[in-house]
């Protein structure tokens, strides 16, 4: 079906640049007009180019172009509306008229803007007045005029000062209380004007990599803003980013191996690759807002108003290289976490396990980060055969059940969640597959046998995604498995497949490639019960206190997503060998009575509050005195560093011996393992497991 899919586009596409490009060379609105004629014919859901797209695209472009109100003015927004009602009609008719304003007038407001940091950083800020910053973009306002705008700046280049210089405060604190000679002790107006120098040059470099950021790398993001419409995980890639996107799925490149994303203003950790450089150092965590970056012991650059492309040259670099990443995560603790940079190691993707001694019992897990494959047909492992391997030595060790952890997996092959479940079921639909013609396709498992029938959990979180999802679903839909974990999975039901442009353009006109690609979501996914995975995600059986509950996040949280629906029931048959009910309340008993548990459900509350308290003080004895709280406050969480009693982990005595040539590669393997001892959610996965019969 994708073959024909592709194929009815490229007929399309074909007959369309026949008759255009005899007629323009225009660059800009061939690509356009490929890109819309892609989506509108292979999109699982083609967009309505109508009214209430062009007031999306609308919204959509102000928001990315200007995300912190920091540029344009409110007439600004005023003047562009003119534009709102007829963007679609730009669309049908390849004409880029509100592109060409709002791009003229951010160069405009860009350029005056520069001139603003350099006056406000001349002379010393005046820290004992009464006066807020916001630092919410989307709770901030546009200025009414040229002097509001520039008083906004005046606040966001104070407020930086003041971060540093704070830092700065108390670094010094810090080495006169451990009689640290190596810090050099200055006077505080010293230390205030070294705090605006580095704020100068932090937006020097901001300025010259935003001049860097041409008129064509904006109109590839206007690009971007009408693809997201369509759904969030459609997006145009142009021939450097395209590049770019395959060297990050390639599994292997010298740097952190950390996925960044622009959220909320700040450059967010959304996954950390396992076995990547960040992945062993331990200490960065998904949800950590990256502020600024220094190469080793060189003065680090802050980036907190950088793009994501813009910092990723600063942060990767060559493997056995320092990289030094400042942080601040969503409690407000701000830290510096060094890296040594290396290549991302292939093996810390794959499956792997542990046994779990647990009140006397034996217990297997297993971890899988991804839903790995042999996409490229190099001869590359597959999860779903890496995962039978782990399950029979576990077996071998005698385990009475299974712990299998798809946390902060994000999906990959449908053919191998599928395979995988065939593991743990008899045959049997394990997931459907709705295109956009409406032809439903279920994808079974045909193998009578199961290789493990014990008692088994799965635990998931809001980072488990698509296909981690759809597993997680059918061994629940079987009543195969407890699903145990926070209130929801992501929430990514949909399916997206790769389509060059070049593809569809004659060889006549070869002078005009590259021209880049389009990732479209072509299908959806939907549980054996009928219900779409998507927005709503797997809600687990039994839900344990996760410090992200307060937060919204997942699917729901992007923008325009595509809806839920349902379709209908596959044939299948559910096992009923799980007390549910007796589980849950076995489980909610223990939970009420666990300290830890209380714990995070109280750091998920201040996470909440401290999130919504975006406006900061200027005032240096009301932020020092805010910042010393923080402290305190974080250090009651220290207790998750400890280990939980009556729970040991060991890996396999068959894994020692193959990673017995490889110390560290070995030492990694069993730090991993021993950290499962502080892990209170496998903790009471075990109790869970233990419980069923």
């Amino acid at each position: 079906m994708k073959k024909s899919i592709v194929w009815s586009i490229g007929i399309i596409a074909l007959f369309i640049v026949s008759f255009t490009v005899y007629y323009r060379f225009d660059k800009n609105e061939l690509i356009h007009d490929l890109l819309i004629k892609s989506l509108n014919n292979a999109h699982f859901n083609p967009a309505n180019i109508d009214d209430k797209f062009s007031e999306r695209t609308f919204d959509l472009s102000i928001k990315r172009m200007d995300y912190n109100k920091k540029f344009f003015l409110q007439s600004d927004i005023d003047q562009l509306a003119s534009y709102k009602l007829k963007i679609d009609d730009e669309i049908q008719e390849d004409k880029f008229d509100f592109f060409e304003s709002i791009n003229t007038i951010y160069e405009k407001r860009q350029s005056e803007a520069e001139a603003y940091y350099k006056e406000f950083l001349s002379k010393p800020f005046d820290f004992t007045t009464e006066e807020t910053f916001e630092t919410d973009g989307k709770k901030a306002k546009f200025a009414q005029n040229e002097a509001e705008l520039k008083e906004q700046w005046r606040k966001f280049l104070k407020y930086q000062t003041l971060v540093r210089y704070v830092e700065a405060i108390e670094k010094q604190e810090t080495a006169k209380e451990k009689k640290d000679t190596t810090v050099k002790q200055m006077p505080l107006d010293s230390l205030e004007a070294q705090a605006r120098k580095k704020v100068l040059k932090n937006n020097e470099d901001w300025f010259k990599r935003l001049k860097k950021i041409t008129k064509k790398d904006r109109f590839a993001n206007y690009l971007n803003v009408i693809t997201n419409l369509y759904d969030p995980h459609t997006d145009f890639f142009p021939p450097k980013e395209k590049k770019e996107f395959y060297e990050r799925m390639s599994g292997q490149f010298e740097g952190i191996g950390a996925s960044l994303l622009r959220k909320n203003g700040y450059i967010t950790i959304t996954s950390i690759i396992p076995g990547s450089a960040s992945w062993k150092q331990g200490e960065l965590k998904e949800n950590d807002m990256i502020i600024k970056v220094g190469q080793g012991s060189i003065e680090p650059v802050d980036v907190s108003e950088y793009e994501v492309e813009d910092a990723i040259p600063l942060i990767k670099g060559k493997k056995g290289t320092e990289v030094r990443l400042t942080i601040k995560r969503p409690n407000g603790e701000i830290k510096t976490i060094p890296i040594i940079r290396d290549v991302v190691e292939i093996e810390g993707t794959f499956a792997r396990s542990s046994v779990l001694e647990f009140n006397k019992k034996k217990l297997g897990y297993i971890y899988l980060p991804d839903f790995y494959t042999d996409f490229g047909r190099t001869g590359a492992r597959h999860c779903a055969s890496d995962v039978a391997k782990e399950v029979q030595k576990l077996k071998d060790q005698g385990i009475s059940g299974l712990v299998f952890d798809l946390r902060n997996n994000g999906g990959g092959s449908l053919q191998e969640c599928v395979q995988m479940a065939g593991l743990f079921i008899d045959k049997g639909p394990v997931c459907q597959v709705k295109r956009r013609n409406g032809k439903i396709e279920v994808n079974s498992d045909y193998d009578p046998s199961k290789l493990y029938d014990g008692p088994m959990a799965i635990l998931v979180n809001g980072g488990s995604a698509s296909a981690s999802e759809i597993f997680a679903a059918a061994l629940q839909d079987y009543k195969r498995a407890v699903v145990i974990g926070s209130e929801s999975t992501f929430g990514k039901g949909t399916v997206q497949q790769f389509l060059d442009l070049d593809n569809f353009v004659l060889p006549a006109f070869d002078t005009v490639k590259p021209l880049g690609s389009v990732k479209v979501t072509m299908q959806k996914f939907y549980r054996i019960n009928g219900g779409s995975t998507q927005l709503k995600g797997v809600v687990p059986d039994i839900i344990l206190p996760d410090v992200y509950d307060e937060i919204d996040r997942g699917e729901k949280e992007l923008d325009y997503p595509l809806a839920w629906d349902e379709i209908p029931v596959a044939t299948y048959s559910t096992y009923n060998m799980v007390n549910y009910e007796k589980l849950k309340a076995n489980s909610k008993s223990r939970i009420a009575k666990n300290d830890n548990f209380a714990l995070i459900q109280k750091e998920a509350e201040e996470l909440k509050m401290r999130r919504d308290e975006t406006a900061v003080s200027l005032n240096l004895n009301k932020y020092l005195e805010k910042n010393k709280l923080e402290k305190e406050r974080i250090k009651k969480y220290d207790v998750f560093k400890n280990d939980l009693k009556g729970i040991k982990s060991t890996i396999l005595e068959v894994d020692k011996q193959a990673m017995s040539i490889d110390t560290a590669k070995l030492n990694r393997f069993v730090k991993w393992s021993n950290n499962l001892k502080k892990d209170n959610w496998v903790y009471e996965a075990c109790n869970v497991v233990n419980d069923m019969k």
